[in-house]
């Protein structure tokens, strides 16, 4: 240990003297730090107490030792603490991309320090922000919608740090991103649906909303318009408007359709006529009740393939047949449909035709007291009534056969049968079917006097035949 005893020592700010203590006599003090300084000899340390701002600056100890002196120095820096931290805005209220915003921060205290926070972010400089004035000013050009703080500052010293109350500005934007929402999500809707549109949009303060119907403006406001019990009137392009009366700003959204439709009902195929005859004209219409937006033909079960002597018309609503054929009968159906709805009616068409093919089927001989039966046939819709006649003029029946139990002589001759349909109105003939009744008979019990009976009679009929075809020549009797 090494012990110095000082004969007097100096304490000094800068050039002046703090305390003079001189060995064995009284210490001298300076005024300005009367009641504020403590010496303790034992260290030779001195304690400073209030101090104040002007106590900044460069402290010295001169001590004399031996006849030596001996000298130190030290810088003593005083801070009076932060206080009084505020923020001032040249406005609150900003429209986004139009408007500069400046903010101040002032406080007491010495040797002060700012940082500017945005929520918790510190703020830093960049082409929009700009801090100034040592930092206590912070300009934000073309404020954005993400400049609306809350904005601090923050004050600070190697002694303290205050920060200030938030700061929030209003900013407006928008409006922007409009969205147009149906519901139910669809475009097309039954007489008597409940319909929402929905307008969102991104904006502040709230948007303004105007709703349109093909471009007319209607009585609605709001962002939801409700359209209950829906007619046909209520169909076309729907939009809505957003305005924010403090950008002053406006956007429409892109139209949404809506259409009101009938469902399908009461499905019916007509026919010109209800009883076509092959070779004439015919058309099938197809009607129903209702908003008719489809109409698909089938025949039979399958897709409708339309032939040469078909055409569909008026929306396919109309099929006619130019020359309607036998081949065209069959099971017609019509599907008629919409978005919403559909129905469905059938036709069976029967084309009426013939007669044609007329024959007659039976033998060309038949014995005396045998049966004949001869049978007609026609190709015909409906089916053909028939006449028989015999040797051209006698009417014999009127149904498709011709049956007589025990013929006689008298029975050979030329045989016709003639069709008839009594829808087409058209009649047709057989080709001649000729009988000859034979004079033998069947039964062995026949007498001679009858077979002689019927021997002279064939000789006279032939005799007859014969001398009708000659010409000019009659019977004498």
């Amino acid at each position: 240990m090494i012990l110095i005893i000082l004969s007097e020592l100096l304490y000094f700010n800068v050039s002046t003297p703090i305390i003079i203590f001189i060995i064995n006599a009284e210490n001298i003090i300076g005024p300005e730090y009367e009641g504020r300084i403590t010496f303790f000899p034992s260290t030779a340390s001195l304690e400073l107490r209030s101090l104040t701002l002007d106590d900044t600056g460069e402290y010295g100890v001169n001590a004399v030792h031996d006849g030596t002196l001996l000298n130190g120095r030290t810088t003593l820096v005083i801070y009076e603490k932060v206080s009084n931290v505020l923020v001032t805005s040249s406005s609150t209220d900003l429209v986004e991309f139009s408007a500069s915003v400046s903010l101040s921060c002032s406080a007491s205290g010495s040797s002060l320090s700012f940082l500017w926070l945005n929520g918790s972010s510190e703020v830093t400089a960049s082409d929009r922000v700009q801090l100034t004035d040592g930092g206590s000013s912070l300009t934000i050009i073309n404020v954005t919608r993400f400049d609306q703080g809350p904005f601090r500052c923050r004050v600070s010293n190697p002694v303290s740090t205050v920060t200030s109350d938030p700061v929030n500005l209003s900013i407006s934007y928008g409006p922007e991103n409009i969205n147009l929402i149906l519901s139910p999500s669809q475009g097309y809707f039954a007489v008597g649906s409940d319909i929402s549109l929905t307008c969102s949009v991104g904006s502040r303060p709230p948007a303004q909303f105007k709703w349109f119907l093909n471009g007319d403006q209607l009585l609605d406001t709001g962002s939801e318009l409700r359209l209950m019990n829906v007619n046909m009137s209520n169909s076309g392009n729907y939009s809505c408007q957003a305005s924010n009366n403090k950008t002053l700003r406006s956007q429409t959204s892109e139209p949404s359709a809506i259409t009101v439709l009938e469902k399908i009902s009461g499905a019916s195929v007509k026919p010109s006529t209800n009883l076509p005859v092959e070779g004439t004209s015919v058309s099938l219409t197809c009607e129903a009740f209702g908003s008719v937006f489809k109409r698909n033909w089938m025949k039979d079960g399958s897709d409708l393939t339309l032939t040469d002597n078909m055409t569909l018309s008026d929306n396919n609503r109309v099929l006619t047949f130019d020359t309607v054929s036998r081949k065209d009968s069959g099971e017609y159906f019509c599907q008629i449909s919409n978005p919403i709805s559909s129905d469905g009616a059938k036709y069976i068409m029967t084309v009426n035709y013939g007669p044609e093919n007329v024959q007659i089927k039976g033998p060309n001989k038949v014995n005396i007291k045998g049966t004949l039966k001869l049978t007609c046939s026609a190709e015909s819709t409906p089916t053909a009534r028939f006449t028989w006649l015999f040797n051209g003029t006698e009417k014999l029946t009127n149904s498709a056969e011709y049956i007589k139990e025990e013929v006689e002589l008298s029975d050979s001759g030329n045989y016709t049968c003639q069709a008839w349909n009594n829808i087409t109105e058209r009649t047709s003939s057989s080709v001649v079917h000729g009988l000859t009744v034979t004079g033998i008979c069947k039964s062995s019990g026949c007498a001679a006097g009858c077979i002689a009976g019927i021997v002279i009679a064939c000789c006279v009929i032939v005799a007859a035949n014969v001398f009708e075809k000659s010409p000019g020549k009659h019977f004498p009797f």
